[in-house]
């Protein structure tokens, strides 16, 4: 185990596994770290990443750059921390949807000034309902923005003009890594970048979540797969499965002696 942060103040542990950077902290260790750092911090990303991350990361200089630079990075997938589990590796479970619904039941207080980059008017009106939200500062991107260079220009103005201890960036993998590293190299913005995809969507109840033994038996991917095969499939049956075969491949070579298995496990 190593050690990484690109905030001065505090340096987290960090474990390599299926060629990804993971902080292992579970979830109320997560939401305490991101609720005891400053407001007025300098701009740092926080990332979930799961098994279409090692993919991306493979195809993706500026994706890649953020995971190996964020402030914190927990696991996103049951199935990448099973594989690691067979190594004797606890990376612990923390996705962005849990985080960030313990964040707004445990930490966010509803005049604490935010900053949502994507999702839809009617999801964040949803969310200001939800928990009395008054100092909620939304920007909405056109679709593929971060392929436009005036309108990744005209967020990361947005982003630095609303300063937040919390910035929300509601869009997937891999625009919202890569949004988060042009905010960090423009040096003007504050808090911290949560790259969590459709969570503020799911907290809201604008998804159909998996029945819970699908969730805690690691098929939640399944269950969106049966879903929305056209939309999904080629994201759980290409791009995860080279995340879960880079991870078996960890997973054997550590238990065979030929990886020295990570300091603490």
């Amino acid at each position: 185990m190593t050690s990484g942060s690109t905030d001065p103040e505090t340096v987290w542990p960090e474990v390599r596994f299926a060629g990804l950077r993971f902080t292992p902290l579970g979830v109320e260790e997560t939401v305490a770290a991101l609720a005891s750092r400053p407001a007025d911090a300098p701009f740092v990303a926080f990332v979930t990443p799961n098994a279409e991350h090692a993919f991306l990361r493979r195809h993706d200089a500026l994706f890649r750059d953020c995971g190996d630079t964020c402030w914190i990075s927990t696991n996103d997938s049951r199935i990448i921390g099973r594989a690691a589990l067979l190594a004797g590796i606890d990376l612990k479970f923390a996705p962005g949807a849990y985080v960030v619904d313990r964040l707004f039941k445990a930490v966010i207080g509803p005049d604490d000034a935010l900053t949502v980059v994507g999702a839809t008017t009617e999801v964040i009106d949803k969310l200001k309902a939800q928990f009395g939200l008054t100092r909620v500062a939304h920007h909405i991107p056109p679709m593929g923005f971060i392929n436009m260079p005036d309108a990744v220009a005209e967020a990361v103005a947005f982003v630095a003009a609303h300063p937040a201890r919390f910035v929300f960036i509601a869009m997937g993998p891999p625009q919202s890594e890569k949004f988060c590293q042009h905010v960090i190299a423009d040096g003007r913005s504050v808090g911290v970048g949560l790259c969590i995809g459709s969570s503020i969507n799911v907290i809201t109840g604008g998804s159909d979540p998996a029945p819970d033994w699908m969730e805690h038996s690691g098929l939640v991917w399944l269950y969106r797969l049966v879903k929305e095969p056209r939309r999904l499939w080629k994201r759980y049956l290409v791009r995860g499965m080279v995340g879960l075969g880079l991870g078996l491949r960890d997973a054997a070579a550590i238990r065979l002696g030929l990886r020295p298995r990570p300091d603490g496990f």
